[in-house]
């Protein structure tokens, strides 16, 4: 499961209505190869499922997991910072045996 915290729900859900989806867009979450740590995250809006998605419910979102990434992302937290040491979504993954600098790939 991914849980999502308030600061990144209030984010979340102002992205959201910028990018002009509706609430039938539930956000994806998953992991692809890449970034200076081998694996990175990556965030979307998405109105589809496939037979290979596992589907939760946080913070008033359905979150889209496919099969393959869930093995990366077990547990994780998505949070989002707003201060002076930076800016973005950022997850809080206990699998992550290493993290990039950015915060944006990791490594298992």
């Amino acid at each position: 499961m991914v849980n999502i915290t308030e600061k990144a729900k209030t984010q979340l859900l102002r992205l959201r209505e910028a990018d002009g989806y509706d609430t039938n867009h539930n956000l994806r979450v998953s992991v692809k190869g890449g970034g200076c740590s081998g694996l990175m995250y990556d965030l979307s809006f998405d109105d589809q499922t496939t037979e290979t998605d596992e589907i939760f419910e946080d913070a008033g979102f359905k979150i889209l997991v496919d099969k393959k990434s869930m093995l990366y992302l077990l547990g994780t937290t998505l949070d989002f910072s707003d201060g002076l040491n930076g800016k973005g979504f950022q997850f809080i993954n206990p699998n992550a045996s290493r993290t990039c600098g950015c915060g944006e790939s990791f490594a298992v």
